[in-house]
């Protein structure tokens, strides 16, 4: 590079914009393109780019860069050329980072189109201005005279991103403004500590095309941000929404208390749930469909607090019923093991975990994979997760005593070849299990414990007699998920000493003299992790194990069996992805319980 580069003095007095024929010279100059280059670069100007910024019109012919020729001249190598040659830092603009509210509210949307800036964060002292022309300086005396004496700090973005995020902001920001200018002569939010207040509030417009508007935004950003759980909590003025992305809760927006209301009135209408009743919980489902034509299904559930509703989503891709056994971190020897269980004729297969630990997932990709036009499968779930086609679903209806029970009982009326229970609570249901699994049918199903061996005594605890789980479980598979490293940014680092230290078992002899670490960039968040994988544990039920089952075994001995049968721990599953840089120590130890 050669440093901060000098405007001509023409171009400084008359716009101090660059344009596509100040790039390419300027790139040239550099030594990132030849004559050969420019000609088509400048060659390839067509009247519906005019409204691009010159970067974009350069990127989109994705051109080698002269000085690395491995690399193509991209809007992110573009982008930091530019800010090189302006001697400004480069920033990444981050939407779940970004408070749209607070950012919009220092210039107009007009003003901040006319000169290509955006407020990307704003504090007591300072405002940082993204900037897609970094030699245009003309708007800063006017901004300076209404920022009251904080500093402005100019950085340069992707022009993509910043226009994109722009209107973005914008729009929002227009449309909480007009949807809360609408409800202004209504009283404050139906909390309980208003309830003398009830009667003059006016109920929030759920169609409203301002609140439709922001619904869409919700749905749309949660879509691309990877969010597996949209929650809307109301507070005492505001609501606030946070994503739940790769299991962690992110605060994206704070939304006036009145339009958080009809947001939350608006998803329930859509989700067929009764927008007047907000003393009880309810549930309900939609789907939508992105922009690209994919259908995106989401589980409603609503809770009343003392400021009002609140509301979370579970999102269901469906394309995860596509997903391989290798893709959710089934593999080797779990997987062979898996497998096994689930070509059974007949008995009981468990899935065990938390709950978000991909219980759902593992049951309907395998489901999915056994579900030929040779066999019926059947499902009851509470609530139905996913709708599939190849499956016959019902849902558990509580006010009219249609249990998970009942819907066996139902189903064993309906011919069928396998059977999905959504969970095993009660005797009961454990029951109607076990007599659908010993009159020849497969039956996979849920529980809720820390380890595989810990669903036997499970179980018991229910009541289920130990010589009927003896007689009818295949096996138990118990799972985790853990956060996966961001490839992007991965970095090696020598083998802690202490790493496997608390592992024994015949596979530390194959521990690598080097693992990977979190390092964090641009693509994750600055988190290190993008995306998650599955640690699974898998209990088969051999003829040993059948044995101390049916003699009232302890867990202890329960679980020294299914080791030395070859049952690899949870821990050591995670040791596994250690050793296949795909996780850390950290992700590890904070879902596994002791090995």
């Amino acid at each position: 590079m050669s440093g901060v580069i000098q405007l001509p003095e023409k171009e400084r007095q008359n716009s101090q914009r660059i344009d596509l024929g100040w790039c390419v010279r300027a790139l040239q100059q550099d030594g990132m393109l030849d004559e050969r280059d420019v000609t088509l670069i400048l060659g390839s100007r067509q009247r519906e780019q005019i409204h691009q910024h010159p970067l974009q019109r350069i990127a989109r012919l994705a051109i080698r860069n002269l000085r690395d020729p491995s690399r193509v001249l991209d809007m992110a190598a573009l982008t930091a050329w530019m800010a090189d040659k302006a001697g400004l830092d480069i920033w990444h603009i981050d939407p779940l980072k970004i408070n749209a509210a607070q950012v919009t509210a220092i210039m107009s949307y007009k003003f901040a189109e006319i000169h290509d800036i955006l407020a990307v964060a704003v504090d007591r002292d300072e405002v940082v201005i993204a900037t897609a022309q970094p030699f245009h300086t003309e708007w800063m005396s006017d901004l300076q005279a209404v920022l009251k004496g904080r500093r402005i700090r100019r950085v340069v973005a992707n022009p993509e991103h910043l226009r994109r995020y722009a209107l973005e902001f914008y729009n929002l920001a227009r449309s909480i403004e007009r949807a809360n200018a609408d409800r202004a002569s209504s009283a404050g939010p139906a909390q309980i500590e208003q309830l003398l207040q009830l009667g003059q509030i006016a109920a929030p417009d759920a169609n409203d095309q301002h609140v439709v508007t922001i619904v869409d935004w919700i749905f749309q950003y949660a879509f691309e941000q990877r969010a597996s759980d949209i929650h809307l909590e109301q507070r005492r003025d505001v609501g606030r929404m946070r994503f739940r992305i790769d299991g962690v809760l992110h605060t994206v927006y704070d939304f006036p208390a009145t339009v958080m209301q009809a947001i939350v009135a608006r998803i329930k209408t859509l989700g067929r749930m009764n927008i007047a009743e907000k003393r009880k919980p309810q549930d309900g489902r939609l789907k939508t469909r992105r922009a690209d034509g994919s259908e995106i299904e989401l589980r409603l559930a609503t809770l009343p607090t003392p400021f009002g509703e609140k509301l979370v989503m579970r999102v269901f891709d469906p394309d995860v019923l596509l997903r391989s056994f290798k893709d959710l971190g089934l593999t080797g020897e779990d997987l062979r093991r898996w497998n096994q269980m689930t070509q059974q004729p007949h008995g009981i297969i468990l899935v065990t975990g938390p709950t978000g630990s991909g219980k759902t997932t593992t049951l309907y990709s395998t489901l999915k994979s056994l579900a030929t036009d040779d066999v019926n499968v059947c499902t009851v779930e509470d609530p139905i997760e996913m709708i599939e086609p190849s499956f016959n679903q019902m849902q558990v209806q509580h006010g009219i005593d249609l249990t998970f029970a009942e819907g066996v009982r139902a189903m064993m009326r309906q011919d069928p070849d396998i059977i999905m229970v959504g969970e095993i609570r009660d005797q009961e249901t454990a029951q109607m299990a076990i007599q659908a699994a010993l009159t020849g049918h497969l039956v996979l199903s849920t529980l809720h414990t820390n380890d595989a061996p810990s669903a036997v005594t499970r179980l018991r605890d229910i009541g289920v007699p130990s010589y009927l789980i003896s007689a009818t479980v295949l096996g138990v598979m118990a799972q985790r998920l853990v956060r996966t490293l961001c490839m992007h940014c991965r970095t090696p680092q020598s083998t802690p000493a202490d790493l496997w230290s608390h592992l024994t078992h015949p596979w530390k002899s194959q521990i690598p003299d080097q693992v990977m670490q979190a390092q964090g960039c641009l693509e994750c968040r600055n988190t290190g992790y993008l995306g998650r994988v599955g640690i699974y544990e898998t209990m088969l039920m051999t003829h040993e194990m059948r044995r101390q089952v049916s003699q009232d075994a302890a867990l202890q001995e329960l679980s020294a069996l299914a080791r030395r049968e070859g049952m690899l721990p949870l821990r050591l599953s995670g040791a596994q992805k250690i050793a296949q840089g795909l996780t850390t120590l950290e992700e590890v130890l904070r879902v596994a319980p002791l090995a």
